[in-house]
């Protein structure tokens, strides 16, 4: 009888760890993202990441860790010095981005973070990767902003997309469909609207201005790319890539007369 007693207060103790252990290996999960949090909004990537890959191991499908992942990796894209380097993190950010999207097929950030990923690949890739990126570009802005229409970060994107390809001449469009197929269009009106949404939803983010100004000096509309760029160069800085972007936006004006 005592041997059964014994045996019965094991097994519920054993029960009892196997409980405990369970909540704890979910409790360090969301410990993990919390301290990863701290060194993500001072844009310590590198840092960040010591938390948050320990913790996809424990939460491997959870979209909201995988996001935050995607984010560090951009970050060390932006901080890395050449080409190569920037597209080798380039490279991992969109892996967990395509991933993420897989996950979260419901989720707009999710969805939209190919989007971006590719965006920031861009300029070091060559014509092919380019025209191969630009309708996946669209395809995953359209999404994010069909599940969430309030999206600011997917209408800058879609308003970026139509700046880039409106500013395309003929002669390369041709040449591009040429070599390695067809280049969708984009329009400078499309631009403006997609960047007036954004400015609408979120007027807080310089970069909604500054492109906005962008476009319109791509366009000639030299008084108001001014007014534009002037406002967005004047907003403190807030978001990791916002003193680049400020640059390009300096840039835009400099060119204006």
């Amino acid at each position: 009888m005592i041997r059964i007693s014994s045996f019965i207060q094991a097994l519920a103790f054993g029960s009892t760890l196997l409980l405990t252990s369970a909540a704890s290996r979910a409790e360090s999960a969301a410990e993990l993202m919390a301290k990863g949090d701290v060194s993500d909004v001072a844009f310590r990537p590198t840092e960040a990441l010591k938390y948050y890959l320990p913790a996809e191991k424990l939460e491997p499908r959870n979209v909201g860790l995988l996001l935050r992942i995607v984010r560090q990796y951009r970050y060390l894209m932006s901080d890395a010095e050449t080409p190569e380097e920037k597209l080798k993190w380039g490279g991992i950010a969109l892996a967990y981005s395509q991933k993420v999207a897989a996950l979260g097929p419901n989720d707009s950030d999710a969805q939209l973070a190919p989007a971006i990923t590719y965006g920031k690949m861009l300029p070091y890739q060559g014509s092919k990767a380019q025209v191969d990126a630009a309708p996946r570009i669209k395809a995953a802005a359209d999404k994010a902003l069909r599940l969430n229409p309030r999206n600011d970060s997917a209408w800058h994107v879609l308003g970026r997309w139509h700046q880039g390809l409106a500013n395309v001449s003929g002669v390369k469009r041709a040449l591009g469909g040429i070599f390695y197929g067809t280049l969708p269009e984009g329009t400078y009106a499309e631009s403006i609207a997609c960047f007036d949404k954004a400015i609408a939803i979120n007027p807080h983010r310089l970069r909604h201005y500054i492109e906005e100004g962008r476009t319109y000096a791509q366009m000639g509309q030299v008084a108001t790319a001014k007014r534009l760029l002037q406002k967005g160069i004047a907003m403190p800085n807030v978001e990791k890539d916002d003193s680049e972007i400020k640059l390009r936006g300096r840039e835009a004006l400099a060119t204006l007369r």
